[in-house]
């Protein structure tokens, strides 16, 4: 009898009504199997680059000319980056000068982005304005253009500005990017607008909400904004706007490493490795913030 009872649960009206069970999910053995063989191979295919890019700095220039390749390295040796330190310590720009500007160019346009993106999303989603949907739907009409499309103008743009050559021509077009825009508008839209009148009734002003509510719940959203916006200006060459030697960043410089032949070979390992390590140590830093649920995932009006 107690098995049954406790099917049923009771309301106010004096009525019973039967709970409804959960459902659960029936995999079979083999479909597990499979299901882990796929994922196993994807993994394999994604990390297979990596790899070689981490054996690759540390092969002697006769292993990285050899044929077939080799994936792996056999007599490894850090003489890439001693020849790249020789390389570079010739240059009359410092290489340290080039890791300095990537730092600059990578932080301003990041945080800029995110800053940016995440003011003009909280009105979006909201509040109430006219011509809010037709904003909304230039926003997203914007994303359909490539960036061969809007070079020229963007170069008119910056022109006009009179920034050319400077750390600004390269933050400020990093700043506008619509689908950050996007996707902070689509997660703030998730938190219930009961936070955010609570929060007014107490006095708090708009500022206040923004920063102290909004932004620490979206915060997965915004972290995930930051590391796609930082892979991007990490990869940034510079070579449309800046001129002097002394502003280019660092894959600039990798660049011009490459441009030497099969004597630089090594030392393009070595600057190749450099500048995909700074990314994926950005991601592994904020992978736990990015993987975890919405704090809002539960909430409800």
């Amino acid at each position: 009898m107690a098995r049954h009872v406790e099917e049923y649960v009771y309301v106010k009206k004096g009525l019973f009504h039967r709970r409804p069970k959960e459902k659960k999910l029936n995999r079979s053995a083999a479909g597990n199997t499979l299901l882990f063989v796929i994922m196993g191979i994807c993994g394999v295919a994604m990390a297979v680059p990596l790899v070689m890019v981490i054996n690759n700095c540390l092969k002697p220039l006769d292993e990285l000319f050899q044929y077939p390749p080799r994936i792996f390295v056999r007599n490894p040796t850090f003489e890439n980056f001693s020849d790249l330190f020789v390389l570079m310590s010739d240059s009359w720009v410092p290489f340290s000068r080039y890791i300095l500007n990537t730092l600059i160019i990578t932080g301003g346009g990041m945080v800029g982005h995110v800053i940016i993106a995440s003011l003009a999303a909280y009105p979006l989603a909201k509040h109430k304005f006219p011509g809010k949907k037709i904003l909304f739907s230039l926003i997203v009409m914007s994303m359909m253009f490539s960036w061969q499309v809007t070079q020229t103008p963007q170069y008119m743009i910056i022109s006009w500005l009179h920034i050319n050559n400077t750390y600004l021509a390269l933050i400020l077009p990093a700043c506008s990017f619509g689908m950050g825009l996007y996707l902070m508008k689509q997660f703030m839209e998730q938190l219930p607008d009961s936070l955010m009148e609570s929060a007014r009734l107490d006095g708090a002003s708009e500022w206040t909400i923004f920063w102290s509510i909004v932004m620490p719940n979206v915060k997965p959203a915004w972290l995930t904004l930051a590391i796609f916006q930082f892979q991007q200006m990490w990869g940034n060459t510079g070579s449309t706007f800046l001129r002097d030697e002394q502003l280019k960043p660092l894959q600039y410089a990798l660049f011009q490493i490459s441009a030497g032949g099969a004597a630089r070979a090594g030392a393009a390992a070595a600057v190749t490795f450099i500048i995909a390590a700074v990314p994926i140590t950005f991601f592994l830093i904020c992978q736990k913030n990015v993987l975890e649920t919405m704090t809002t995932s539960g909430m409800k009006e």
